[in-house]
């Protein structure tokens, strides 16, 4: 597939430290159904790729698997949404953004379709009125159509030439700033301001505000459709280490290696802004009951500070204020989704951080 780079440019790395621990062994215990595991067969049984840990600064477990290595870089699905997000958050916080104005007043071609009279606050956290079908089975759904157009998978006849078609052919069934519904095309909607208010492209936005400040140690990779737009709601490409320090720049309030680089507010507002009761639509509000989502983060428990970047077949950023702990899967699930797999791994990260905290 086409990409585009986001460039880790020629300054310093942020050098991680390593005081590891094996918790191959560690035994699980899925609370849903009392079966027990080790944390290496859940590993196994999750198609993970790649696993890590950081617990007060430092890498306490690291796990390579199916020739990856930390050198490779792994597909992220819509952890891209969250990557996306933060750049976003640093451009309002600079004033290139405003998020509350009509978002048909920064993208005309808007000004027809049910995104004409959202703001990009709504867009943010899920909560505009615009009808989306996001079945990954349905070949005939919304997404599908963001998977044809982007040449995920082979196109057909009469499909838009561009990602950025799409948010003009969907319409309002609802008024904006209702409950929380998951659509992808959303975080495109974003990208979209982002690239209008600043004349630059999401790559070199990604780059610039984000990538170099944090010292990545590899340069990224955005996929591109035809027209060349890097999509923003999935499709980025980054070393374990790399995802591990967006987590680690959540965990410490926005700041980096040497000085502040995604906003204290925004980091703030996406750990304890999110609202349960408008979360209570989502098939997750059972698992999670005080979750919510937020700034294109997912929240697992509002009062405990847990975050969660999270994409289709399985990749993930986990972050524990609580337990002062980062956490990154990467896995190559058969499937576009398997919540099983979401909670053992999650039972996996519980159980190592009560370890790592008693």
């Amino acid at each position: 597939m086409p990409t585009t780079v986001v460039s880790k440019g020629e300054g310093p790395v942020w050098q991680l430290t390593s005081a590891c621990q094996n918790f191959d062994d560690l035994k699980v215990t899925h609370p849903r159904n009392g079966v027990q595991k080790s944390v290496s067969d859940i590993l196994e049984q999750t198609y993970t790729d790649g696993f890590m840990i950081i617990h007060e600064d430092k890498i306490v477990y690291e796990r390579y698997f199916n020739d990856m290595d930390s050198k490779a870089l792994h597909l992220s699905q819509s952890v891209a949404k969250s990557v996306t997000a933060a750049v976003c958050g640093i451009l309002i916080n600079k004033g290139a953004i405003d998020r509350d104005v009509p978002l048909a007043s920064v993208i005309p071609e808007l000004r027809n379709s049910g995104y004409a009279d959202a703001n990009l606050h709504q867009v943010l956290d899920m909560r505009s009125g615009v009808k989306f079908n996001e079945d990954y089975t349905d070949p005939d759904s919304d997404v599908a159509l963001i998977e044809y157009v982007a040449s995920w998978k082979p196109p057909r006849e009469n499909t838009p030439t561009s990602v950025l078609d799409i948010p003009c052919m969907l319409s309002k069934v609802r008024e904006h700033g209702g409950y929380f519904e998951y659509r992808s095309i959303e975080t495109d909607v974003i990208a979209w301001v982002m690239q209008r208010s600043t004349g630059q492209r999401l790559p070199e936005l990604v780059s610039e505000l984000l990538w170099q400040p944090m010292g990545a140690e590899s340069d990224a990779y955005f996929t591109i459709d035809p027209s060349g737009y890097a999509l923003a709601n999935g499709g980025f490409n980054a070393t374990l280490r790399d995802y591990a320090k967006i987590g680690l720049l959540y965990l410490k309030g926005g700041f980096g290696p040497m000085h502040q680089i995604i906003p204290g507010m925004w980091v703030y507002e996406t750990f304890n802004g999110g609202d349960p009761e408008i979360f209570a639509h989502s098939p997750w509000s059972g698992f999670w009951p005080r979750g919510a989502y937020k700034n294109q983060f997912w929240v697992r428990n509002i009062d405990q500070g847990q975050i969660m970047a999270r994409g289709v077949f399985g990749q993930a950023i986990y972050i524990d204020k609580a337990s002062n702990l980062v956490a990154v899967s990467l896995s190559s699930w058969p499937d576009f989704t398997n919540q099983d797999f979401v909670l053992d791994e999650l039972d996996a990260i519980d159980a190592i951080a009560r370890e790592l905290v008693s």
